[in-house]
């Protein structure tokens, strides 16, 4: 009891199997995560540079205007208590405008002595604006500043500010924050979304296409749920669609291969009864022969043609199945040689209603094994002989190709075979006549296999049938 319930749990993946889905999943939104905030790390240096351009062109723009007022205002003087609050307002220390014709100054009385750097934005390159927004953030911003940069003014020659860093310096570094915080979020943000998608689009389908297998891999010739119909026209959805027919092809040949391997003990055990039983029939009918009455001997040849026919059945259907097809012992033969010895089996070099044609030259030799190759043709040239009946023609040619191969070719003067039944001339327990055991071409067809040729059916029709052999030669088998 407990074998058959193991057997029908419901539990079909093992305990120790850890799902890749999970981990999968979990990796796409990492990976989603490290590709965000690695773009954005990319786009940070040139994001802080802009902003510090556009920090001091602003702090340019202020100090502009409040040099203007200072050139409205009567004498170009204006009070202190005036000119404090319009460098407050422009955010710097002092303001230096050339006009074309005089010098407009502000807070030049309390300009620091020292200016520890000077930056001019008039025409600035990339890779200057990145290393001195770095350079700022490094300093701490303890550092006073002189900053050169272009008049919006008509007639302004250079405009000048001086200014402390401290203010320059939070607000980079509120900005690093802002685009760190921002370069989280939108991470996490777009993680989420890709993996929703990749989870819907890949990681489920992959997980059916899991589940079937680890279900087949349990119990292969179980009849599986059906499975979702899906009409996806990508690569994912074919391999779902390929899965469940290959699946179900495997199914039925294992099934298939079950039923044939009962079916063949079954054979086995009958063929092996029926040997025992045709053995007593020929000893019966050998008594029989030995009657010396004309009716009784025409019976009794027709009796003991059946019975050797039916104990080559058995004895075929026995040496099929075998698993284990000997391996040919090829040496040079004489080919000439064999092709007589089955003539003279079938008792067609003395028959005068029945021409043997043996054009095969003296000294061909094949590379293969005698005695197979005997039965093979002794196979061909007894089918030969049996469509065409008392009278007919045999023929066997044999070529010889430069290097090595030997072409025979086996030709009667029969009906010919019928156009249904040629694709099923070389399967095991077909017959093309009525009365055979279905294992002659079949074997035939593995012996020729087995010495590395080829055999088929060259041609057929009212006027005869041909079937053609190939046996490489020496050169074909890799030399003595």
């Amino acid at each position: 009891m407990h074998f058959f319930a193991g057997c029908f749990s419901t539990q079909i993946m093992p305990e120790h199997y850890r799902p890749i889905t999970s981990s999968l999943r979990s990796r796409l939104l990492i990976l989603t995560i490290i590709f965000v905030m690695g773009i954005s790390g990319l786009i940070y240096p040139t994001s802080i540079a802009a902003f510090r351009q556009d920090y001091l062109e602003t702090r340019l723009e202020n100090a502009q205007i409040a040099a203007l007022a200072l050139e409205a205002a009567p004498g170009n003087t204006v009070s202190p208590d005036l000119e404090q609050r319009l460098l407050n307002q422009s955010g710097v220390i002092a303001i230096i405008m050339r006009r074309e014709d005089k010098s407009l100054l502000l807070g030049f009385d309390v300009m620091p002595e020292e200016v520890e750097e000077t930056f001019d934005l008039r025409n600035p390159s990339l890779g200057t604006l990145i290393v001195d927004a770095f350079r700022t953030l490094d300093t701490g911003g303890n550092r006073a500043i002189r900053v050169v940069g272009d008049p919006m003014v008509p007639g302004t020659r250079m405009l000048e500010i001086t200014m402390d860093e401290s203010d320059l310096f939070e607000a980079l570094k509120n900005y690093s924050n802002n685009v760190l915080v921002l370069s989280v979020i939108t991470s996490l943000f777009t993680g989420i979304l890709v993996y929703l998608a990749l989870h819907w689009l890949l990681v489920r389908p992959m997980r059916r296409v899991k589940d079937r297998i680890v279900s087949f891999r349990q119990r292969p010739e179980a009849v599986q749920r059906p499975a979702k119909n899906t009409r996806r026209p990508d690569e994912i959805g074919l391999v779902e669609r390929e899965l469940v027919r290959m699946q179900e092809e495997l199914r039925q040949a294992l099934h298939q291969k079950s039923n044939l391997a009962a079916l063949g003990e079954a054979v086995a055990k009958i063929n092996h009864d029926l040997r025992n039983i045709l053995a007593t029939a020929q000893l019966a009918s050998d008594s029989l022969q030995r009657v010396d009455h004309p009716g009784v001997q025409k019976i009794t040849r027709r009796l003991v043609n059946s019975v050797s026919r039916a104990v080559a059945l058995c004895e075929s259907t026995i040496r099929h199945g075998k698993a284990d097809t000997p391996t040919p012992e090829k040496e040079w033969t004489s080919l000439q040689a064999i092709v007589v010895d089955v003539a003279m089996s079938l008792g067609l070099l003395d028959s005068a209603d029945f021409d043997f044609i043996c054009d095969v030259p003296d000294d061909m030799e094949v590379l293969a094994d005698a005695e197979q190759l005997h039965r093979v043709l002794l196979n061909l040239c007894r089918n030969a002989h049996e469509v065409q009946g008392d009278s007919g023609e045999i023929s066997v040619v044999a070529t010889k190709d430069p290097d090595g191969t030997v072409h025979i070719s086996v030709s009667d003067k029969g009906p010919g075979i019928p156009e249904q039944i040629r694709p099923s001339l070389f399967k095991a327990f077909f017959s093309a006549s009525a009365g055979g055991t279905g294992l002659g071409l079949a074997t035939a067809r593995d012996i020729v296999l087995a010495h590395g040729g080829q055999i088929g059916l060259k041609e057929t029709g009212p006027e005869g049938t041909s079937f053609m052999i190939c046996i490489p030669g020496e050169e074909d088998l890799g030399g003595k």
